[in-house]
């Protein structure tokens, strides 16, 4: 290991937000060309069209749960248990996020829940291999 790879799955998740920011950027133009909506609305947080109003929704949800994520992953590096087991950890939590943000876009919510429950379990897992690894150590 080059001792960089529990920063790549933080990496992958950043692009996650950066595209979805892209996405949110796109629909907005849309619904405002299409005289939906006036520019202002969106200024002053006024009812958004549900065309952008779900692109906002996945944005805010990467910043909830996550935070743990980089949290965790920042001590998992710092304690030098950054290891195979929890860069698969970290991979699989998100990969569960693009699958969460990818069923909320499409509205798939049997898909989107079973995603966010996969990536719950990979980052309550890391949390445990954190503490394993500090009692231990």
């Amino acid at each position: 290991m080059t001792g960089f790879e529990m920063f790549w799955p933080m990496v992958a998740h950043a692009f996650l937000v950066f595209c979805l920011y892209a996405l949110l950027v796109v629909r907005r133009a849309a619904v405002v060309r299409a005289g939906k909506v006036e520019r202002i609305a969106f200024r002053e947080n006024l009812a958004e069209p549900e065309e952008s109003r779900v692109v906002n929704k996945a944005i805010a949800n990467q910043f909830e749960l996550p935070v743990l994520f980089y949290a965790v992953s920042v001590l998992l590096f710092m304690t030098e248990a950054d290891n195979f087991v929890a860069v698969v950890l970290a991979w699989f939590f998100v990969v569960a996020r693009y699958v969460q943000a990818a069923m909320q876009l499409s509205g798939n919510l049997p898909l989107r829940r079973l995603s966010f429950m996969l990536g719950f379990v990979a980052l309550f897992l890391m949390w445990l291999w954190l503490v394993a690894w500090m009692a231990t150590s």
